[in-house]
């Protein structure tokens, strides 16, 4: 199990244009970071990262404002095996796994 509970995400507004900061769930798979959105496309932070991949992250166990984030790009997979593959991983981690599954991968 990974020793971070949470990845802390920052995208940029879809309208607003300004930073939003959520905190998620999420396991590392062959290099990236997976969330799974359980509202799917209507979560803001699906519709600002449809709007611009580039996010910013970071992982821990506590909000830390002082933390600094890592720049990537956020992508939804369409790949069935990696989706399943991320969702035994969630469900493993934190028992649940329904929902849109995005990447997240640093630059």
């Amino acid at each position: 199990m990974d020793r971070e509970k949470y990845l802390y995400l920052i995208t940029i507004g879809h309208r607003s244009g300004k930073c939003h900061e959520i905190e998620i769930w999420y396991v590392e798979h062959e290099g990236c970071y997976y969330l799974v959105s359980e509202k799917r496309d209507a979560a803001h932070w699906v519709r600002n990262i449809r709007a611009n991949p580039a996010v910013r992250f970071r992982l821990g166990y506590n909000w830390d404002a002082e933390a600094v984030a890592t720049k990537g790009r956020a992508a939804i997979p369409d790949d069935a095996s990696l989706i399943a593959a991320v969702k035994a991983k969630m469900d493993a981690k934190y028992g649940w796994s329904n929902g849109l599954v995005v990447a997240i991968c640093g630059n």
